[in-house]
């Protein structure tokens, strides 16, 4: 059995389009049983908000200028 060094040695070697669907498989074994209710309200919320970017009701901001605006937020 190859040590996790190993692994992580030849995952690095990897392309990144095959480095970034393994994160993806990894992490989605990571995730817990989500309720289907809740799953389907973010579910709702998420093309919501897909809806609303197509559509041009809204404009995107960085996430760098979306975390400063949260970091003004909770400044005492």
């Amino acid at each position: 059995m190859r040590s996790i060094e190993q692994l992580t040695e030849e995952i690095l070697a990897l392309p990144s389009e095959l480095r970034a669907l393994l994160a993806d498989k990894l992490v989605e074994s990571l995730e817990f049983d989500t309720d289907p209710a809740i799953q389907a309200v973010w579910i709702t919320e998420a093309k919501r908000r897909r809806d609303e970017m197509r559509n041009g009701s809204i404009q995107s901001i960085s996430g760098e200028d979306a975390l400063a605006q949260v970091r003004r937020l909770i400044e005492p």
